[in-house]
């Protein structure tokens, strides 16, 4: 099977992106400031070329107004009078009585390439402006003298003509001082939004910190919310939650761990006690029997509770739906354990109701109580299933001696047990199994404080 590397998943790019958040949140503000300052600084620059297109424009109007009105065309010929600084109006002004060039400057005679461009100007007969790039940009506006008659042209045009450098350089020096300022803008973002994110990330750092030393020391400290944004209080929260149930399992773990290992004590030790004292010397056929059957029921123990160690661990792995005739599998149960030589296992209840669990749960819940029964009932052991609002009921009782009402508050409690010398097996660990198994459900196992002579065990589970 052909196994693609992870930079080929990733795309060639993902190699070059920071592999930091703080690095990709400071990437990410530069590129859209980057943008922003873009299009800020292309309009900027359009308004400032037209706004001084526009006054070059105004300015080159007023002369060839100026200009105009020293224009005598009620006459024919067009004459042009004389007037106070008529140098100073004569500079780059071109005057035309229809094709005939009245007036040019002196530094452009008829010939030249700004005269010939001014006369094509005036030669279209109306108000309009044109730039001609030569040597340098000259920016030239023609403006018709007099009223024309319909039909005809005017009798006279006036083109003022502006040497546009000075302008583009205004414009180029703005577009220099705007790029420089994005370059100097861009660059304080950059280095502001690492600040800001840096600062902001600082307490994921400190519980990053914390969590490390936390787990290594076996602390019960928390990460809290006093103090935090909502965003980090709400992650210091979960956090207090994860670890709560992480903790939660490993006591349980641990507390399992003891348990089991003190229950395997007496069971290893029975057994290494036997056959150290059928070694000791020769035994006859009987007491190498009766050696073989203590082995035999320790070995018996140390199944039982590795059986309900493995019993846990699926509890614990969670349960699929399903659902079981309550009766039929109650009856295998109680024909699977009964035993001669051991009370008498009846069952009894209608036949027609279904639970809400799989057969295999309803078995392993059911299983340790009808089997703790069977160790301390005298005579009989009952098993009794009935309808309830919502659920089954199932109560298993026996005719033994009962709960001690001391012991009453630790029943439940994993490893427990009212006299692990009264000479019964047991682990003290199916109760609490019964019960998570049935909270797993959605059910419970109770003790029925009322139920006398005996014990009895109340089990509530679903209907199917």
């Amino acid at each position: 099977m052909n196994r693609t590397p992870t930079a080929m998943k990733d795309g060639p790019a993902s190699r070059y992106l920071p592999r930091t958040l703080r690095g990709r949140l400071s990437l990410v503000a530069l590129a859209t400031a980057a943008l922003v300052m873009v299009v800020l600084t292309v309009v900027f620059n359009a308004v400032v070329r037209h706004h001084l297109q526009q006054q070059a424009d105004d300015e080159l109007r007023t002369r060839a107004a100026a200009v105009a009105a020293t224009v005598d065309s009620r006459h024919d010929p067009v004459r042009v009078l004389e007037t106070p600084d008529d140098e100073v109006l004569d500079a780059n002004v071109w005057i035309y009585a229809g094709p005939r060039l009245l007036e040019h400057p002196a530094s452009a005679p008829a010939g030249a390439t700004v005269t010939r461009a001014a006369a094509a100007l005036a030669a279209r007969g109306d108000a309009r402006c044109t730039v001609l790039e030569a040597d340098s940009p000259i920016r030239l506006c023609a403006k018709p003298v007099g009223t024309p008659r319909r039909g005809a042209r005017p009798a006279a045009a006036v083109v003022t003509a502006m040497d546009l450098a000075p302008y583009r350089a205004s414009a180029d020096t703005l577009l220099i001082a705007s790029l420089a300022l994005d370059g100097t803008v861009l660059a304080c973002t950059y280095v502001l939004t690492r600040l800001a994110v840096g600062r902001a990330l600082r307490p994921v750092r400190e519980m990053t910190d914390q969590a490390t030393q936390w787990s290594e020391v076996a602390s019960d400290q928390r990460f809290g919310g006093t103090g935090r944004p909502v965003e980090l209080a709400r992650l210091g929260s979960s956090l207090d939650e994860l670890l709560d149930r992480i903790r939660a399992v490993l006591r349980h773990e641990q507390q399992l761990t003891r348990e089991l290992s003190h229950e395997l004590r007496n069971p290893l030790a029975r057994i290494t006690a036997e056959l150290d004292w059928w070694q000791a010397r020769p035994r006859s056929a009987a007491e190498t029997h009766t050696t073989h059957a203590a082995i035999a029921d320790a070995a018996d123990s140390m199944r039982t509770l590795c059986d309900t160690l493995l019993d846990e661990a699926r509890a614990d792995a969670g349960t699929v739906p399903g659902t079981a005739e309550v009766m039929a599998e109650l009856r295998r149960l109680a024909e699977r354990l009964g035993a001669p030589g051991k009370p008498a296992v009846t069952v009894t209840g209608p036949t027609a109701l279904v639970a809400g669990v799989p057969a295999a749960l309803l078995e392993r819940i059911v299983s340790p109580l009808v089997d703790n029964a069977l160790r301390y009932a005298r005579t009989h052991v009952g098993v009794r299933v009935s309808r309830e609002p919502g659920g089954i009921r199932v109560v298993v009782a026996d005719d033994g001696p009962g709960v001690p009402a001391a012991f009453r508050a630790d029943l439940f409690q994993p490893g427990r047990r009212a006299d692990p010398e009264d000479g019964h097996g047991g682990a003290g660990l199916g109760l609490p199994l019964a019960r998570r198994l049935a909270h797993s459900a959605g059910g419970e196992v109770a003790f029925d404080a009322g139920h006398t002579p005996g014990t009895a065990f109340v089990v509530s589970l679903p209907a199917g």
